[in-house]
C-alpha cells in the first residue's frame, strides 16, 4: 500500500518538475490539490488519490506532450479524457488526466474549468487556488467530490461563509454537505 501511495507522489513530481523545467503553464487539481491544501492545514487530514489531474491550456498539449514523453509518459485518449500513461503496464486510473482551462470537463457540468490564472505556487508545484478548486468539486460533484469537500469543510479551510461566493446549484450542493457532514 505505501508503495501505491509512493508511486503517485513520484508521478506527481516528475509532471510537475519535467512542466516547470519546459516553462509549461500547469495546475494540478483534483485529490492532490485538495491532499496539497488539506496539508497546509493538517497534514494527518490527507488522504490518497490513485491518479494525477492537470490543468493545461489545451493550445499547449503539443507542448505538453514533448515534456511529458521525455520522463516516459505516453499520450492517448481513453473515453473521452486525454491522458498520459506511465510505462508499457499503466492503467487508465492512475494516469495523468488531462483538464483544460476554460473548458467545461463534461457537456453537462454548469461551469467550465478555471483558468491558469488561478493558480497557487507556493508549494512544490502549481496548484489550483482554493476557490476554483472548491468551484471544480462542486461543479462535479461525484461522491469523491463530495469527500474531498467534506475534508476541507473538516479542517476548516471552508465554511458556511463560503455559501456566498456561489450561485445556484453550487450553493445548495455546499449547503447540503455542510448540514451532513457525515455523509
Amino acid at each position: 500500500m505505501v508503495s501505491a501511495v509512493e508511486r503517485v507522489r513520484e508521478r506527481l513530481r516528475r509532471v510537475t518538475t519535467a512542466l516547470q523545467a519546459s516553462g509549461i503553464r500547469y495546475a494540478v487539481v483534483g485529490g492532490n490539490a485538495v491532499a496539497a491544501w488539506v496539508a497546509r492545514v493538517d497534514e494527518s487530514a490527507v488522504r490518497n488519490t490513485q491518479d494525477v489531474d492537470l490543468l493545461i491550456e489545451r493550445g499547449d498539449l503539443n507542448r505538453v506532450t514533448l515534456a511529458l514523453h521525455g520522463v516516459g509518459f505516453s499520450f492517448c485518449h481513453v473515453k473521452g479524457i486525454d491522458m498520459f500513461l506511465d510505462g508499457a503496464a499503466a492503467k487508465a486510473r492512475d494516469a495523468v488526466h488531462l483538464l483544460y482551462a476554460g473548458e467545461r470537463v463534461r457537456a453537462e457540468h454548469p461551469e467550465p474549468a478555471p483558468s491558469l490564472d488561478q493558480v497557487d505556487i507556493s508549494g512544490d508545484f502549481a496548484v489550483v487556488a482554493l476557490e476554483p478548486l472548491v468551484r471544480m468539486k462542486l461543479v462535479s460533484y461525484r461522491d469523491k467530490d463530495r469527500t474531498h469537500l467534506r475534508d476541507l469543510l473538516d479542517i476548516g479551510l471552508v465554511d458556511p461563509d463560503w455559501l456566498t461566493r456561489f450561485e445556484e446549484p453550487l450553493r445548495e450542493r455546499l449547503q447540503q454537505l455542510i448540514d451532513t457532514p457525515d455523509g
